[in-house]
């Protein structure tokens, strides 16, 4: 018997017309997914609501565009979002928070004072959507707010991430609706053409994906869920 250390097998293997359309199947997949990303990530899913919910990191030309949802819509009252601004080491107070300066910029955009309520959330951690998430859902069961649908105003590529994380903190209950409103500053019909849309696309494209696949809500009870503050601003 013949000690073997290697025997011959038959493999199939493309030739290069196959090579080809292999090569031709990934190029035209690509493709789909580079001119459809954009519109997949900066989705806008409105429902039926009389809460309109606004992070409150957005910038003033997002604010614009929430009064204007407030006063074609049906609502009765618009909530900010976020948590200590960034460049803050730590939480200092309420007024030290995105929700705080969302509150502000809304009011300079014509926003009625009666109407508006900043949720700040006193958590500083890497997931801060999520995180003003659940200082909002905390806020209504605090205050014992019973929301069936809520829309939340929110900037382009962010906005799909941003529906996921609201809808996992406020719950199945609670039907979460999103407005992705444009960045100005490039065309999103070519956003590739632009450092900051290539920027913002595929940082969110990342961002998405982890949240999608690779985060895990911290359990009920632990110091992530100690946000509440409610304080009219």
């Amino acid at each position: 018997m013949t000690f073997r250390l290697f025997q011959r097998r038959s493999v199939w293997w493309p030739t290069w017309r196959g090579w080809l359309a292999a090569a031709l199947l990934v190029l035209l997949t690509g493709r789909l997914l580079f001119l459809n990303i954009y519109p997949f990530l900066a989705v806008t899913e409105r429902v039926d609501a009389h809460a309109l919910a606004v992070e409150g990191w957005v910038h003033d030309f997002a604010m614009r565009a929430a009064v204007a949802e407030f006063k074609t819509g049906s609502y009765e009252r618009v909530f900010t979002t976020g948590g200590p601004v960034s460049g803050s080491e730590s939480y200092t107070n309420d007024y030290n928070t995105s929700a705080s300066v969302g509150a502000s910029r809304l009011r300079a955009a014509g926003l009625p004072h009666e109407v508006l309520q900043m949720v700040p959330s006193r958590v500083m951690d890497r997931d801060r959507t999520y995180s003003s998430a659940l200082a909002l859902r905390d806020w209504f069961q605090d205050h014992h707010l019973s929301v069936q649908s809520i829309n939340i105003v929110t900037e382009d590529v962010h906005a799909r991430r941003t529906r996921l994380l609201f809808q996992e903190a406020l719950g199945k209950d609670v039907t979460v609706g999103i407005i992705a409103v444009p960045n100005p500053d490039y065309d999103s019909a070519h956003w590739w053409r632009y450092s900051e849309g290539v920027r913002d696309v595929l940082g969110e494209a990342i961002a998405y994906v982890y949240a999608k696949f690779f985060f895990y809500p911290p359990a009920h009870g632990t110091d992530a869920e100690t946000h509440a503050a409610g304080q009219t601003p």
